[in-house]
C-alpha cells in the first residue's frame, strides 16, 4: 500500500491482533487513524490509504451516487489489500476488518472472497456490493462475525444499497446491527463503544 498509519510502533505489533481500517470515498487513511483513540488499546490498528485519487482525497474504487461501479477496478484494489495483509499477517495472532462508507464495500468483499481469513468484519455507514460474480464466489462454512453499525436516516447510502445489504447480511453473516438516531454519515461515540466490545468479543475471546 501506498501509506500505512499504524496504532502501534513496529516492536509493539508482534502477537497483536490487526485490524485492517479502511477509509471512505474522497477521504484518507487520517480519517481512520483519528479512531485509534477510542478502539481497544489490545489492537494494532493499520489505517491503509485508497489507491484512486478522488479530489483533494483518495478511494478504492470509483463510484457514483447510485453505486455504479466497475468490478475490475473493485478487483484490482482488493488484491492490493490482500497483498499487504499477507506481507503482515504472520506477525498478528488474528486479523479484523472495519470499513467506514466505501469501506464497507471493501471489506465485506474482502470478507467474501477469502472468509477464513478474518475473526470479525466491521462495517459502519457503507454498504455491501450487489454483484452476481462476488455472489457465485462465496462459499461460508459458518456464518462469520459481521457488525453494522449506520443512522437509519444517512442520507448518502441510497434505499436500495440499504435493503441489499441487509438482505444479505442478514442471509450470510452472524450479524450484530445497530443503528444510531440523529448520526447523519459519520462515526458516532455510542457507536465505537459497541465496535469496541465486538471486536474485543470476537478477536480476543475466539482465536481463529
Amino acid at each position: 500500500m501506498d501509506s500505512v498509519v499504524w496504532s502501534k510502533p513496529e516492536k509493539e505489533r508482534p502477537g497483536t491482533p490487526l485490524l485492517v481500517m479502511l477509509h471512505g470515498y474522497g477521504t484518507s487513511e487520517q480519517r481512520m487513524a483519528n479512531l485509534f483513540p477510542h478502539l481497544p488499546g489490545e489492537f494494532t490498528c493499520a489505517a491503509l490509504r485508497g489507491p484512486k485519487m478522488i479530489g483533494d482525497g483518495h478511494g478504492w474504487f470509483l463510484l457514483d451516487y447510485f453505486l455504479t461501479n466497475d468490478f475490475a477496478d473493485v478487483i484490482t484494489s482488493t488484491n492490493r489489500v490482500f497483498d499487504w495483509i499477507n506481507s503482515v499477517k504472520g506477525e498478528h495472532s488474528s486479523v479484523c476488518l472495519l470499513g467506514y462508507s466505501q469501506g464497507m464495500a471493501m471489506a465485506s468483499t474482502l470478507l467474501r472472497l477469502r472468509p477464513k481469513e478474518f475473526a470479525a468484519t466491521v462495517g459502519l455507514s457503507g454498504f455491501v456490493m450487489d454483484n452476481d460474480l462476488l455472489g457465485l464466489s462465496e462459499s461460508f462454512d459458518t456464518p462469520p462475525p459481521f457488525f453494522w453499525g449506520r443512522d437509519k436516516a444517512d442520507p448518502v447510502i441510497n434505499q436500495d444499497a440499504i435493503a441489499h445489504t441487509k438482505e444479505w447480511l442478514n442471509a450470510n453473516t452472524a450479524l450484530t446491527a445497530r443503528t444510531y438516531p440523529g448520526m447523519g454519515h459519520r462515526i458516532g461515540q455510542a457507536e465505537l463503544v459497541d465496535v469496541s466490545a465486538f471486536l474485543k468479543y470476537y478477536a480476543l475471546n475466539q482465536r481463529i
